[in-house]
């Protein structure tokens, strides 16, 4: 699996994010951002990120990342798929977490958390929150957060998603991030997807909360508090 924003192969089509091919991956640029060489952005990488970032931790119903300076409730009687999320086949190339626990400093999924087992068939959405860190140096020219929803955008549409809010900046602590909102029709339903990103410590780190219903997503967007006890919101559209 390719490591990028918010696009993961997260379940059976239901969750509709899916992982780019490597070639797709290596295409995808953020828009307006320039070209450097893969040397150079390798150097950078790696003297601003030699031991990847926080991994961060679950303990008492609440995921929690100091380093990053925030932390999501977790709604009780989810599932945790985090570490299944960051396993990839031996022979596709990509980093996995390291045998100490930690991110390799390409990035990878912080979180994964599903209201059911991914695989599991069910009627409704299966709701999710994923939270994933890359190297901002895997898009050379990355400046600004509202530049990487131009792939983020560019896989969501190709997996059936609508662009319902396009990126708008929101404040939420000392933190400033930039916010996208998406959805898509499965036969009666709809599914529904706010992706959260803010550039921190030489990553874009990313929040996604998948759910059936603008109020399911804004719930669990309540859920994520950064440091000084600001809590996430303010989708234009309500």
């Amino acid at each position: 699996m390719s490591f990028r924003l918010g696009c993961w192969v997260v379940a059976m089509g239901l969750l509709g994010l899916a992982a780019p091919s490597r070639g797709q991956a290596g295409q995808a640029n953020p828009s307006g951002a320039s070209s450097s060489s893969p040397a150079h952005a390798s150097r950078k990488a790696a003297s601003v990120a030699k031991s990847g970032p926080d991994a961060g931790s679950v303990k008492g119903g609440a995921y929690r990342n100091a380093s990053f300076g925030f932390s999501c409730t977790i709604p009780a009687g989810w599932v945790l798929r985090t570490e299944e999320m960051n396993e990839v086949p031996q022979d596709s190339g990509a980093s996995s977490r390291t045998a100490e626990g930690g991110c390799p400093h390409t990035g990878c999924v912080l979180l994964a958390a599903f209201s059911r087992p991914p695989l599991a068939r069910g009627e409704d959405v299966n709701s999710s929150i994923v939270i994933a860190a890359e190297s901002v140096f895997s898009y050379p020219g990355l400046k600004e957060a509202e530049e990487y929803f131009g792939p983020v955008t560019e896989v969501a549409e190709a997996q059936g998603f609508k662009t319902v809010n396009p990126p708008y900046e929101i404040a939420v602590g000392a933190k400033s991030l930039v916010r996208g909102d998406f959805q898509k029709d499965i036969g009666s339903r709809v599914m529904r997807q706010s992706t959260l990103v803010m550039l921190a410590r030489g990553y874009a780190v990313s929040f996604t909360f998948i759910g059936g219903t603008e109020d399911e997503v804004e719930e669990l967007i309540d859920s994520l508090t950064f440091s000084g006890g600001a809590k996430a919101g303010g989708n234009p559209a309500r």
